[in-house]
């Protein structure tokens, strides 16, 4: 059995060497919370070892990230700095690679005014718009990982007294959800690859016009997006390197038609936006528009995010994730959309990926628009699935084809 600090090596291996791949002489950009250094500084040894010819650290501390909201002025949150999207946008333009490394507080923004949270997401969704299409457009490598705070693991395990206990508590569930308890971290990976990218063959091949789901709550009916194509796991860049998106990652994903989502669905896990947790939850649609909406908790905070523009009200991702999984075999709600998706299918608000489209790396604007995919400055997963959903598909000729029993694919 390895040691942690082993298990930490080979995590910070897994972010480089199959997260983002990073390439000979390649730049690599860092987001990370100061609290997570430690697992930092591996990632930047890594990354050298790999290859990197430089490994930039963009450094934020939440603490600071809360003070802004409760003491800077109301002209504080409609202002996004263009010199920050100009360097990113150069960096992404000469090649860079992307990798984040989240820790938040899920609850760091509780009782900050949502409207300064949806003001602030607005203009940094449109300053961003230049370089986010590097990474939504699959462009580059990028890829998300996370590591344990202090205040993470407590929300996760708060029956554990010591801090020390609840930080290894969540290492440990972080070491099992990533596969990196197991022997062969990197071999486990690209079985598992293999595994999902097969599901994406065979929905690709299937050419289905509509899925429809059934749990309680639950009757929904959604239409993909002309063009669409399923995708997963494994991503190639313009330059023909695969990467990770995210680790952890158990989803096969598409793009619904902007106006073809009716019915009703209930969430099945909290989901964090802006800092303030969400839950039990619903949405009623028609014509792919959110019509009503309810959550028992953060409430006010959905509104606000559904108010931050016109594409806020429709879906930009469908994603079908198997109830048996690493994550949701572990019982444990991470309070981070980055696991907690990949415990359940799950749906996204917002904006949609240019790459799930055919040839949308191509399509202008006008031409993503006209094949049904979605625009915003969002994009907000949150989780519907469970061990009763059932979810079938259906074909242009009206075949319908069985997708998942009981939370299980059954094809």
């Amino acid at each position: 059995m390895r040691t942690f600090e082993e298990n930490v090596d080979k995590y910070a291996e897994l972010a480089v060497k199959v997260g983002v791949n990073i390439q000979q002489g390649q730049t690599l950009i860092i987001n990370a919370d100061i609290s997570s250094a430690l697992f930092v500084r591996k990632i930047v040894r890594k990354a050298y070892e790999a290859g990197a010819r430089l490994v930039q650290v963009d450094w934020t501390d939440e603490h600071v990230t809360r003070t802004r909201f409760d003491y800077a002025p109301d002209e504080s949150f409609t202002y996004f700095p263009e010199w920050r999207a100009d360097m990113l946008e150069k960096a992404y333009q000469e090649g860079a690679a992307a990798l984040s490394v989240v820790s938040m507080n899920p609850d760091l923004l509780k009782g900050v005014d949502p409207s300064k949270i949806s003001s602030l997401g607005r203009v940094a969704g449109e300053a961003t718009k230049r370089y986010m299409k590097y990474t939504r457009g699959f462009k580059i490598s990028w890829s998300i990982v996370a590591v344990p705070s202090e205040a993470w693991a407590a929300k996760v395990f708060p029956g554990t007294d010591s801090k020390d206990e609840q930080i290894e508590k969540l290492w440990n569930a972080i070491f099992d959800a990533t596969r990196i308890s197991l022997e062969d971290p990197i071999q486990a990976w690209n079985d598992h690859i293999q595994s999902l990218m097969s599901k994406v063959n065979l929905l690709n091949e299937l050419e289905l016009d509509t899925l429809h789901y059934s749990a309680p709550g639950t009757d929904l009916t959604i239409e993909l997006a002309k063009k669409h194509i399923w995708v997963g796991a494994e991503s190639i860049n313009d330059k023909g390197n695969s990467f990770i998106a995210n680790i952890p990652t158990e989803e096969v994903f598409t793009t619904p038609l902007k106006t073809g989502v009716n019915g009703t669905v209930r969430g099945t896990k909290p989901f964090n936006y802006g800092g303030n947790v969400i839950d039990h939850f619903s949405f009623t649609f028609e014509d792919g528009r959110i019509v009503d909406f309810d959550a028992e908790e953060g409430y006010e905070a959905l509104k606000r995010m559904l108010e931050t523009d016109e594409g806020s009200l429709y879906l930009g991702e469908v994603a079908l994730v198997p109830h048996c999984s690493p994550i949701s075999n572990s019982g444990i709600t991470f309070y981070n959309t980055l696991f907690d998706e990949n415990a359940s299918h799950h749906l996204a608000i917002g904006n949609s990926y240019t790459f799930t489209i055919e040839n949308g790396y191509e399509m202008t604007e006008q031409e993503l628009a006209d094949n049904g995919v979605n625009n915003s400055a969002n994009h907000v997963d949150f989780m519907i699935g469970s061990s009763e959903m059932n979810i079938d598909g259906k074909k242009k000729d009206g075949r319908v084809i069985p997708l998942f029993r009981n939370g299980e694919w059954v094809i």
